[in-house]
């Protein structure tokens, strides 16, 4: 399934999006992203080149509004392993009570799309929180580049109990069912699968191309598995195999969808170059329905 943008990713070729993704998520070298980008891409090229190729926080505000009247948004804090942790809230403005849903951000932190994603699934009718995964850090910095060589910082038994700390959270609301659902996309995927580890009380949890869990944590899994991977994403996929062994071997509920011809980020519609409408809303419509058949009162 693949979704065609327009002529300003036409250029973009698979290395270029693979060099990309090895920048963003390994090396962390922007010196050196940029001089192997010039060539595939062209010196003059380039810089425009690496612009699609990135995600943009502007086109990522203009997709759902904050003063939509059937959502209420709150800036919140809530108790963390090491302090408070800051989070957005998005809560339905009728009805009630709602299931819950932890989103978790990329390796770029809570950002503006990762805000619009909550939004989205409040509009859903779920009340949805997206923490601040780098609070214990300062919190998400507005440079993007600052936000990524952060995360190597952080402490996974932190994260997990931050994660746990969310869940606590939201169960503590009025207006919520009790159960508690997480999604997450990249980092977030891999954490999400980690909460599932970490926490029983966890309904469901839905990881976009996130990276696999120990294979001794799985039996401890309870939660209902959605687990969305991109076909072209080899370095997230490599360790597949081994997840689903461990899957079957306990006999964990989950479901895995393979998204053929498609990029790491599919879903992330702020990436021109990586972006597929058509996968990112099967993934979606998938998504939801796993949260509506697991999160309702």
């Amino acid at each position: 399934m693949t979704d065609h943008l327009g002529d300003d990713r036409s250029a973009i070729t698979q290395d270029m999006i693979n060099l990309f993704d090895e920048y963003t998520h390994l090396s962390l070298d922007r010196r050196a992203f940029m001089d192997n980008l010039a060539k595939l891409a062209g010196s003059m090229t380039a810089a425009t080149t690496a612009a699609t190729l990135m995600a943009s926080n502007a086109q990522a505000q203009s997709l759902t509004s904050e003063t939509d009247a059937n959502l209420t948004i709150f800036d919140v804090t809530y108790p963390g392993t090491k302090g408070e942790v800051k989070g957005y809230l998005a809560v339905p403005t009728a009805g009630g009570p709602h299931g819950a849903v932890i989103v978790v951000h990329e390796n770029r932190g809570l950002n503006a799309h990762i805000k619009d994603v909550a939004r989205r699934v409040a509009l859903e009718g779920f009340v949805a929180l997206a923490p601040d995964f780098l609070s214990d850090l300062g919190g998400t910095p507005a440079d993007e580049e600052a936000a990524r060589g952060l995360f190597g910082n952080l402490s996974a038994t932190d994260v997990a109990a931050n994660g746990v700390a969310a869940i606590a959270y939201l169960k503590s609301l009025q207006n919520v069912t009790g159960k508690v659902g997480a999604m997450g996309f990249c980092w977030g995927g891999g954490t999400v699968n980690n909460l599932a580890v970490a926490s029983p009380d966890l309904a469901a949890a839905v990881a976009y191309y996130g990276g696999q869990p120990a294979a001794e944590g799985v039996p401890r899994i309870k939660a209902r598995l959605m687990l969305h991977y991109a076909g072209l994403d080899d370095r997230i996929n490599a360790g597949i195999p081994a997840f689903e062994d461990a899957l079957k071997a306990v006999g964990t509920d989950y479901q895995l969808f393979m998204y053929d011809g498609v990029n790491h980020a599919f879903n992330n519609d702020t990436s021109k170059a990586r972006y597929d409408k058509a996968a990112a809303d099967l993934a979606w419509s998938r998504t939801i329905a796993l949260f509506r058949e697991t999160l309702s009162a």
